[in-house]
């Protein structure tokens, strides 16, 4: 039988204080009695503004760190490069070179505690730690590989498919790679790439653009929720449960943006430039996306990512 509550939906609330952004949800409406007014909740949606641009223009680099201190390194403008930048939320500024130029590469880690693993022309080994200032060479690779997707930490890191295509999953403890008993279950390369170590989300990825997403529990992968857009070679950011991927090739560059939840995707705000070969940084909530291409020229803008997100909003009569 239907009850009164379920014809006119939920009470008013009166409460001492606003409910948290945790505890409330969209719609909802509640009196507060200590300053005497009726308040509501609201999802703002997401949003991408401009950033300042990279210093060299590039595209298939390597990210790592969060948004408002990123790193960017390796990548390709008219050739490999080595050259590595930081971002301080507003601008870039040099840092030192990676000592193998490439591109195809892989990141994980922080700005100040950076991996760099991976890449090619052909199927590279090197890895190599950088300390907000420097790089320096790591333990290689087992397997030789560009286009690869990676994660976690510079003492924790992870490493999956790639080129030559596979599905082969590496981690590594700060000094040595170690190759896992899981392999993707789809091999792929070109995919993005998010979370920990033992954590760790893939989506996307070629050959043909794939719509595919998997997780990694530091032992196995099993299947997630399909993409909306099936895509390759995205930006990305953040964690298992709340990732955001944004562009890439489907094979043309798109702007789409989909945010992840640990079970499903969610459309969300485009890109202002569509671009693939981007690389990205940070968390969903507040991501920055950087270089790329936006068809055959290359690009060193940058764009910052804030997720959506429920504010409180005072009502009135006006």
């Amino acid at each position: 039988m239907t009850t009164f509550k379920e014809i006119r939906g939920k009470l008013i609330r009166t409460l001492d204080t606003d409910p948290t952004p945790a505890t409330n949800y969209e719609g909802e409406i509640w009196y507060n009695k200590t300053i005497g007014v009726l308040k509501a909740s609201e999802v703002v949606a997401a949003t991408w503004s401009s950033g300042g641009n990279m210093g060299t223009a590039r595209r298939s680099l390597g990210g790592a760190g969060t948004q408002p201190a990123a790193l960017a390194f390796g990548g390709f403008d008219t050739g490999n490069t080595n050259a590595t930048e930081e971002y301080n939320g507003s601008a870039w500024t040099g840092g030192g070179n990676l000592g193998t130029a490439r591109r195809f590469i892989a990141g994980a880690g922080t700005q100040t505690a950076g991996l760099a693993f991976g890449g090619g022309p052909g199927a590279l080994t090197a890895t190599e730690e950088y300390n907000g200032s420097a790089w320096t060479g790591g333990g290689a690779l087992n397997t030789g590989r560009g286009y690869l997707g990676g994660c976690g930490t510079q003492t924790a890191g992870l490493a999956f498919g790639g080129f030559p295509t596979t599905g082969a999953t590496e981690e590594y403890d700060g000094t040595s790679w170690t190759t896992s008993p899981g392999s993707l279950g789809t091999s792929r390369y070109d995919l993005g790439a998010s979370g920990t170590q033992t954590a760790a989300l893939g989506f996307g990825g070629r050959p043909t653009a794939r719509d595919l997403t998997e997780e990694y529990d530091g032992t196995s992968w099993t299947a997630g929720g399909n993409l909306n857009t099936a895509r390759f070679d995205p930006g990305e950011a953040g964690t298992q449960t709340a990732t955001v991927g944004f562009g890439g090739y489907t094979p043309t560059v798109i702007a789409a943006t989909e945010e992840y939840d640990g079970s499903s995707w969610t459309i969300s705000t485009s890109m202002s430039t569509a671009r693939g070969g981007l690389a990205g940084a940070g968390t969903q909530e507040s991501a920055v996306g950087f270089g790329g291409a936006t068809g055959p020229t290359v690009t060193g803008a940058t764009e910052e990512y804030t997720g959506s997100f429920v504010s409180t909003k005072t009502l009135t009569t006006s």
